[in-house]
């Protein structure tokens, strides 16, 4: 029951608006804008407002540039200009309410993305405030300096402070907090859960094709940072227009993707992303992990196919690129050649999968005190039926927006709606109880809810594909 449109933050008053049942604010800051002298430094506190401030429609989103094709043509983005992109978003059915708290990190490889680009609706129709964030990406988030690190994720931080501090007046529970993302969202999770910093902000984590795994080493930055100021033909990067980074550094990511050569990225060469959570030793540092934390976990059957297929590559791997890429992760490539099947293609797409997604999820499961694991295997029919259940397949389920899906150029139309009512609700029982509705993981069964047309929970799947990494990622 919606019981105000106007209620009063830490920093002033906001007004939303109501649809169909569900308040929603939008544009809330929650830290200053990173312009100017802030560019480069932590989090800045909001300046307080007078009066009331207007929160129906969405604020400024951080800077970037276009996803590079064809994906810019089939994930949906959303990009606003503006200073104050430090926001977020609040779903609420009911502001007078004590409600379980879900906080949504979204995704882009730590150079795309937006919190507005996903409507939270439907958590809050069922019983939950959501929230959705924006944070520095890119060199304005993530590029090196020592003493002053990971900006990006003490951006995500902050976020989840003015969460503690905020949401009972939007009508949640700060006590009951479930931080969730997909891809460089859930690496950030993972990030997040090896903070000290965040330590005590959320009591529960959901982590979408992605885990601890693309955190790089301070020599690994160092590298990034020597060749993007390079391309700048300068160092001084403060001093470098948004405009020009955002471009740069989506020229870097192509190069580390045309070659590469560790002795010219280090770490990057494997992870793939020039910009990432880095172990810098304060922020994140090393060896310490919230075990505190109850974990759900999973990744998609078919991952990397997003970047195979729809690029049309998957048809050009060759037996010799598959033994290539065997062999750069350490792998033996007889044993690669007998555990997967299929073509070579096939084959490079279900070890780079493993690689990126499936074995950092298992790890990190492995790691927990208390871990819940899924796989998404619904197959979209779409390019010929060889994109399979590829990443970022999964999100139009979990937040329940078949209707009005903004993946549909990617997944097609006419998406199974029961699959979307048993994710989106395991979701929201994880978030509400601690538990999705199926058996905890551990090492003795390893019990994974296999998401598809027909769901069904499985014990240990494909555990050779499992052993083939062991001792390995």
């Amino acid at each position: 029951m919606i019981t105000s449109t106007t209620v009063d933050t830490r920093h002033g008053a906001v007004r939303g608006a109501v649809a169909g049942g569900v308040l929603t604010f939008k544009g809330i800051p929650y830290a200053a804008p990173p312009v100017g002298p802030n560019r480069f430094r932590p989090p800045q506190p909001v300046e307080p407002w007078a009066g009331i401030r207007d929160a129906t429609n969405f604020g400024p989103t951080a800077p970037k540039a276009p996803y590079t094709p064809p994906l810019n043509a089939l994930i949906h983005e959303v990009d606003i200009p503006g200073d104050d992109y430090l926001n977020l978003n609040v779903y609420t059915p009911d502001t007078s309410a004590r409600l379980p708290v879900m906080v949504w990190i979204h995704g882009g490889a730590f150079v795309n993305g937006s919190g507005s680009a996903y409507d939270a609706t439907a958590f809050a129709r069922d019983g939950v405030v959501a929230v959705t964030i924006n944070y520095r990406l890119g060199a304005d988030g993530f590029l090196y300096y020592p003493g002053n690190a990971n900006r990006g994720l003490l951006d995500q931080i902050a976020a989840l402070e003015w969460v503690r501090d905020n949401i009972a007046v939007f009508g949640g529970d700060p006590d009951q907090v479930t931080v969730f993302g997909e891809s460089a969202g859930a690496m950030s999770v993972g990030a997040l859960l090896t903070m000290p910093k965040a330590s005590g902000l959320f009591q529960r984590a959901i982590l979408q094709s992605g885990a601890l795994h693309h955190a790089i080493s301070p020599a690994s930055a160092d590298l990034v940072k020597a060749r993007l100021a390079a391309k700048l033909g300068t160092d001084d990067f403060p001093a470098v227009p948004v405009s020009e980074l955002v471009v740069a550094q989506q020229q870097l990511r192509a190069e580390v993707s045309a070659n590469p050569d560790p002795a010219m990225w280090g770490e990057v060469a494997t992870t793939m992303i020039p910009f990432s959570p880095v172990i810098d030793g304060d922020t994140i540092p090393g060896g310490y992990f919230n075990s505190d934390v109850d974990i759900l976990v999973g990744s998609n059957a078919d991952e990397f196919r997003l970047y195979l297929v729809p690029p049309r590559l998957m048809d050009h791997v060759t037996e010799e690129i598959l033994i290539a890429n065997a062999r750069r992760f350490g792998l033996d490539p007889d044993q690669v050649r007998s555990v997967y099947p299929g073509t070579p293609g096939e084959k490079l797409a279900q070890l780079m999968t493993d690689l990126h997604f499936r074995i950092p999820a298992i790890r990190l499961a492995e790691t927990a005190k208390t871990a819940y694991m899924y796989e998404f295997a619904w197959q979209a029919g779409t390019f010929g039926g060889k994109l399979g259940a590829c990443h970022a397949a999964e999100i139009p389920f979990v937040f329940d927006v078949l209707e009005d899906n903004p993946f549909e150029a990617l997944l097609g139309t006419d998406l199974p709606q029961h699959l979307a009512d048993s994710m989106h609700a395991a979701w929201v029982s994880f978030a509400t109880n601690g538990n999705p509705g199926w058996f905890k993981y551990d090492t003795g069964n390893r019990s994974t809810m296999r998401f598809d047309f027909t769901s069904e929970v499985v014990l240990d799947p494909r555990p050779a594909e499992r052993a083939l990494w062991e001792g390995i990622r």
